[in-house]
């Protein structure tokens, strides 16, 4: 792709989380990034960074060249453009991991002639380069914020560019047909083969068939993102909270036998073959004087409009009460899995329960198994498909390919209207940019700006 900008600058940064851990890097990008890194670093044996080859690891010291004080023992490194990850110069500098020798090493870098870096712009730097497309830049972020060993898979497939490829079938039949229609609309006069509204008609279906497929994975790769959000819903008492430790092993929400103990929502993801599920332990909803469970129990009900999947429970051993039945009614249409807890305190006279409520014991941790396995057949039941390589994981992906199916839809119904070849090339040429605007071959700073400012610094 064409370089939209020329990058401004050397910029430098700290690459790796500020605290006390081993080893830090400090990472300087830019045509002066082997020039500064050359200044400061001194090597015991009096081979310069300069005279390194690329991609070759020096050990020695970071020197502030003005004071010739030590700041830090180190290993450094170049890369030499285009062979490095911003497609430019780079730096590294591999010191110890405590915040004050990176800020100082940093502060150094930057008196030497480096800016700080923006959020993001090592990345955004690869992706105005071309060393890699806009949904390789995005799945940087979602490896960073993976939450199961398969959402890492499928982000990493991303970003070796198996998405890209799918989307560039696409993009070569849309140029394609675009190109036989210029040619007809241009030089009517040539002896040219007439294209047909039979071939345009097609080569449409045939794209709209790969879109549709592609989108069918769109929901899968949302939930390998994002998580399926699941609240624990019931009355106060009922044993929400000790599930939501049995799920995390661990004691994470406060259990008592107080009703109204959780008095607001607590989040935690879980892995469930590696689904990621946002397991929220709401506050009992009952009716209730205390202002703030009262706060508690109404953001429980607002939640209902916002998960995938309600985890009803409710206590076996009591009687059904009147807030229960109201709940039960605010769950008819919604994906619920209903539990009846403290199956231990029956007889095993009294102890049948049927469908669709899965008996539990939390005391004796029996049920879990099955209630996991039942949250797991609710999400295969929707379109989860595990077999794809690759995933659209990214809401902004899915609304342009939606626009893309869009804009090619209407091309058909304008040639269903019998209308001029050159209206329908209007719509092919609107679905063309949609496409490219999911890998940036055809988008506008402001959103290459929007996407790359929620990265962290150093990437």
């Amino acid at each position: 792709m064409e370089v939209l900008l020329v990058n401004e600058g050397t910029i430098a940064a700290v690459a790796t989380g500020m605290g006390g851990a081993g080893i830090g890097i400090i990472r300087i990008s830019g045509n002066k990034a082997i020039e500064i890194g050359n200044n400061i670093f001194i090597n015991p044996k009096g081979k310069t960074l300069e005279a390194a080859k690329s991609h070759e690891l020096l050990y020695g010291r970071i020197v502030d060249p003005i004071t010739n004080k030590d700041i830090d023992e180190v290993l450094i490194s170049k890369m030499k453009t285009p062979h490095s990850y911003t497609a430019e110069d780079i730096v590294e500098i591999n010191c110890h991991g405590g915040i004050v020798p990176m800020r100082k090493i940093l502060k150094l870098v930057i008196k030497s002639g480096a800016r700080l870096a923006e959020p993001g712009e090592f990345t955004k730097r690869a992706f105005l380069n071309g060393r890699i497309d806009l949904t390789q830049a995005e799945a940087v972020m979602d490896i960073i914020n993976a939450k199961t060993e398969k959402s890492l898979e499928y982000s990493v497939a991303q970003l070796e560019g198996r998405l890209s490829e799918k989307l560039e079938e696409l993009d070569v039949i849309l140029v394609a047909v675009l190109s036989h229609m210029e040619v007809n609309i241009d030089y009517p006069e040539y002896d040219i083969e007439e294209i047909t509204y039979e071939f345009i008609h097609a080569e449409i279906t045939k794209l709209l068939k790969k879109i549709k497929e592609i989108l069918i994975v769109a929901e899968t790769g949302k939930i390998y993102r994002e998580g399926i959000t699941t609240a624990i819903l019931g009355e106060p008492n009922v044993g929400k909270s000790s599930l939501l430790n049995t799920f995390l092993m661990e004691n994470k929400a406060i259990v008592t036998d107080v009703p109204g103990t959780t008095r607001d929502m607590i989040e935690e993801y879980i892995n469930i073959e590696g689904i990621p599920f946002k397991i929220i332990d709401t506050a009992g909803i009952r009716e209730t004087d205390n202002v703030v469970e009262k706060i508690g129990v109404e953001k429980s009900k607002a939640l209902l409009n916002q998960t995938n999947l309600v985890i009803f429970m409710r206590d076996i051993s009591k009687e059904i009460s009147p807030g229960e039945k109201e709940l039960l009614e605010l769950l008819k249409n919604r994906k619920t899995i209903y539990i009846a807890n403290k199956t231990d305190t029956l007889s095993e006279k009294d102890c049948k329960i049927s469908a669709p409520w899965i008996p539990m014991s939390l005391i004796e941790e029996s049920g879990i198994e099955i209630l996991k396995k039942k949250m797991i057949e609710m999400v295969y039941e929707g379109t989860v498909n595990q077999e794809a390589d690759y995933l659209i994981t990214n809401t902004r992906h899915i609304q342009l390919l939606e626009e893309t199916k869009k804009s090619l839809e209407n091309a058909i119904v304008t040639m269903k209207s019998q209308m001029p070849i050159e209206l329908v090339s209007i719509d092919i040429m609107e679905a063309l940019e949609s496409l490219r605007g999911i890998t940036g071959k055809a988008v506008g700073m402001d959103i290459i700006d929007q996407i790359f400012k929620n990265f962290c610094i150093g990437k």
